[in-house]
Formats: C-alpha cells, structure tokens, sequence
C-alpha cells in the first residue's frame, strides 16, 4: 500500500488541473454563447422590429404636403405590433428610396387617433391597407394585406405614369342612384289601410 501512495498522489494534482481547465473552458464557453445570443436578439429586433417602422414614418411625406404637391402618392395604413407590416418594411424602405422622386410616401398608424378621419374615409379595416392617391390627391386603387415586391413595384410603376394599376382593387367614381318608385300619398281614410284603389 505504501508503493500506491506516491502514484495516487501524483495522478490527484493532474486530474484537478485537469478539472480547473474544462472548468474555465466551459465557463467561456456558455459566456461566449450567451454574449453571441444577446448580439442576435438585438440584431434581429432592430431589423425587423417596430422601431424601423416608426424610423420610416418619421422619414415620410407629411400627409398635408402630399395631397398639395403634384405627386402621385402611396399612403400606407400601419401598425407597430403588425407582423404583415413588420414583413413589408425592408422591401418598402427599399422601394421608398428607389422612388423618392416621383411618389409621395405617406404611413399613418392607425393606433394613433389622429389619423381616424382617414381611416373611415379610406374604410381601413385592415391592415396593411395601401391607397393609391394620383397626382390630385385623389384615390385610384387600395390593395390591403402583405404584398410582395414585384406587386407593389409595378403598382409604383403604372401610378408614376399614370396607368391603371395592375394589381389592386379599383375605386373610381360612381354614378348616382334615384329610386324610380315615388313615395305614397296620403290617405284620407285610415279604415283604407294602405289601400291603392281610388273611388
């Protein structure tokens, strides 16, 4: 047994080394990755989140401005908690800067009570909700729901030259309706009830 001590000692030191070592390795390790899922996170949330919204509603046409200027206009209805909106904010930040000449772009949050004229006038009952306004500030066309690029991008396209837009909902003048059917006159005698037979 004597002959077994020294050898028990020796290995005793190494494997605590050893231990200390995985130790410290494992503890950068799971600090490495918590510091690589915080960077993430915030990376994913500042991308797609409500805050690049609110950025591009700062950086929009003021509603007033676009109606009175001579451009055509696509005013986008929005919401801060809309996934669908959240979705469309790359590709309309994108195509905001690709048309920034020749249309006005317009977001109004419908949470802000400010904008409910607007939202009644344009029947906003869903959101994304875009209305296609012409030059004269007028609507031509909506199209509600997440859109895909190349739609939105040809919507853009006809507005800018003045085309019927290919992918929305058309809303133009309306003629208006009279009732042929006149009303009824009077009757003398109330035993008649409703009678129509004159005597």
């Amino acid at each position: 047994m004597a002959a077994n001590l020294p050898d028990s000692a020796a290995t005793s030191p190494q494997k605590s080394e050893t231990t200390n070592g995985t130790r410290i390795r494992n503890f950068l390790i799971a600090l490495v990755a918590i510091a690589l899922s915080v960077v993430l996170f915030l990376a994913l949330q500042t991308k797609t989140g409500a805050t690049s919204l609110d950025t591009q509603a700062e950086e929009a046409t003021p509603l007033e401005i676009a109606l009175s200027n001579g451009k055509p206009t696509l005013m986008e209805f929005y919401a801060n908690w809309c996934t669908s909106c959240q979705a469309m904010a790359k590709d309309l930040g994108e195509l905001k800067q690709q048309y920034a000449d020749s249309v006005n772009f317009v977001m109004l949050n419908v949470d802000n009570s400010k904008w409910l004229p607007e939202v009644l006038n344009y029947r906003v009952d869903g959101i994304p909700h875009f209305v296609f306004l012409g030059q004269d500030g007028k609507a031509i066309a909506q199209a509600i729901g997440e859109q895909p690029r190349p739609v939105m991008q040809a919507n853009l396209d006809a507005l800018v030259a003045s085309l019927p837009l290919p992918y929305t909902q058309g809303s133009g003048q309306v003629s208006s309706f009279e009732a042929p059917v006149s009303t009824p006159q009077a009757q003398d005698d109330p035993r008649s009830h409703g009678t129509q037979v004159k005597q």
